[in-house]
């Protein structure tokens, strides 16, 4: 359990350090944690985030690689993540359902921050 502990603060830290106005994948986010395959695990993660660390690790800007708002969690449905996006100045396309967001626009880049 202390390892996954150490993790998900990994994980945190990362988060932490992307801009508003900007979304980093689970896939790139485990990868700066030195963890390429365990895109799955950032997401439970952030999934795992009590009240007061919602306030100070902006899971939001975390969607999958496909650019989609990927997130299943009744606490904080996706319509939820699209809308703190949009409140950032993040451009969300809502398309069958799904929230997409445009990569190429609005990837972080770690080296640049």
């Amino acid at each position: 359990m202390d390892k996954d502990k150490n993790f998900f603060q990994k994980v945190y830290e990362v988060v932490k350090k992307i801009p508003a106005g900007k979304v980093a994948t689970y896939q790139q986010v485990a990868t700066i944690v030195s963890t390429p395959r365990a895109a799955q695990a950032v997401g439970w993660a952030l999934r795992a985030l009590s009240e007061n660390q919602l306030a100070v690790v902006p899971w939001q800007r975390v969607i999958n690689s496909k650019g989609m708002i990927s997130i299943e969690n009744l606490k904080a449905p996706k319509e939820y993540q699209a809308k703190l996006l949009k409140d950032e100045g993040v451009e969300v396309r809502l398309v069958e359902n799904n929230y997409f967001i445009d990569l190429k626009k609005y990837l972080w880049d770690p080296h640049t921050n």
